[in-house]
């Protein structure tokens, strides 16, 4: 089943990289009590994840604050030393976006947003998704219909949803 909009995201646990190395974190203490906004990509340094989707939201980080979004989350079925790396590449952490890996795709798979795409080496990836979340409740879900764009799913419509 495909998470939609009025559903409440399932618990998780999700791993980023922090000062003294990997630490776990939930998905419920990300989300209980505030707003955020999640963004999903198949593959951290793949071409449009990197070209298109994180640098839209670098370039919206400061219109979400403004709009009272708490947090702002970049999602990958990537391990936590590759998405904190991507973030430090990128300009995403120092953007303030935090980068998280859900690294063996357990939510991924629980919202059922998992695909494979074995010609381009992708198995047991994200697809290309946004949604706003207010409370643990998705508010906005802008799905991809293609994992190699990025239109719906971008920081600008996302913001414009809002």
């Amino acid at each position: 089943m495909t998470i939609s909009e009025g559903d409440r995201l399932p618990e998780a646990t999700l791993t980023r990289l922090g000062a003294n190395g990997p630490e776990t974190v939930t998905l419920g203490a990300i989300t209980k009590g505030r707003k955020v906004v999640i963004f999903a990509v198949p593959g951290a340094y793949t071409g449009v994840c990197t070209t298109a989707h994180v640098p839209s939201f670098i370039r919206t980080k400061a219109k979400f604050d403004a709009k009272g979004v708490d947090e702002v989350v970049c999602l990958s079925v990537n391990d936590p030393f590759v998405m904190g790396a991507w973030g430090e590449s990128t300009g995403a952490t120092k953007a303030g976006i935090s980068m998280l890996g859900d690294a063996a795709g357990a939510l991924t798979k629980a919202i059922g947003m998992d695909f494979d795409a074995p010609p381009a080496g992708l198995i047991g990836r994200s697809k290309r998704y946004a949604m706003f979340v207010d409370d643990g409740v998705v508010k906005v879900l802008h799905l991809e219909a293609s994992p190699g764009v990025c239109e719906t799913s971008g920081g600008e419509a996302m913001l414009e949803a809002i």
